[in-house]
């Protein structure tokens, strides 16, 4: 696949089918991901990949925490920061609206949260979940560099024809997580993704995007 037709085609995609994804593909994604770039080729990722059994009973630990109503874990890093001054409020609620309505969850649903954490818990039916940890020893370089490693990865995902949803939401439940991959107490749960192929009943949903000179700024004399 070309690489502009990968990185146009990419999106979080919130309703996989139960097709499986074969340890073939994702060892040959996985192993082409390792050259993203890696300030000091300190290489900080730490991936997990988990499907079957393991998987399924990761989804019901996580799933009746949220339909419990359980707040979560306590946060190891903020998602967002406390104020987000315009124009980010206004990107955010736009996507979230699109996002939810084309899940079937209405704004003034009083179960809105409950359902959304579900529907998160679950992968969106996807088989497979990557979750990518780092030292707790790395700082704000080393976690640009994972977040450079993972769009790598959901790049070459779409090349073998796979879809992904990154999701930070299994941090709120980082504890379940650990407990069930085995990953020790030196490490952070930066975040999940989930790895499978998108149903086909489902109509696709594309958020927008800022306008290039919202968000890009040319300096110095440049050929048309």
């Amino acid at each position: 696949m070309d690489v502009y037709e990968a990185v146009a085609s990419r999106r979080a995609v919130r309703a996989f089918s139960d097709e499986p994804v074969s340890r073939a593909v994702l060892d040959r994604v996985l192993a082409a991901a390792r050259r993203a770039p890696s300030s000091g080729n300190l290489q900080p990722w730490q991936v997990y990949a988990v499907t079957g059994e393991p998987l399924a009973e990761l989804k019901r630990r996580a799933t009746a925490r949220a339909l419990a109503g359980d707040p979560g874990d306590e946060r190891e890093y903020p998602m967002y920061p406390a104020e987000l001054a315009s124009p980010y409020p206004d990107r955010f609620a736009a996507a979230a609206a699109q996002r939810y309505e084309a899940l079937g969850i209405a704004r003034d649903d009083l179960d809105r949260p409950v359902k959304i954490a579900a529907l998160n818990s679950q992968a969106f039916g996807a088989p497979v979940v990557l979750f990518c940890y780092l030292d707790r020893t790395m700082g704000p370089g080393q976690w640009a560099d994972a977040g450079m490693y993972l769009q790598t990865v959901m790049l070459l995902l779409r090349a073998e024809g796979l879809h992904s949803c990154p999701q930070v939401m299994w941090t709120t439940y980082r504890r379940t997580v650990s407990q069930a991959v085995g990953a020790g107490d030196g490490l952070v749960l930066l975040c999940g993704v989930a790895v499978g192929f998108e149903k086909e009943d489902v109509p696709p949903v594309r958020t927008g995007r800022a306008d290039l000179t919202e968000t890009v700024s040319f300096v110095g004399a440049w050929d048309r």
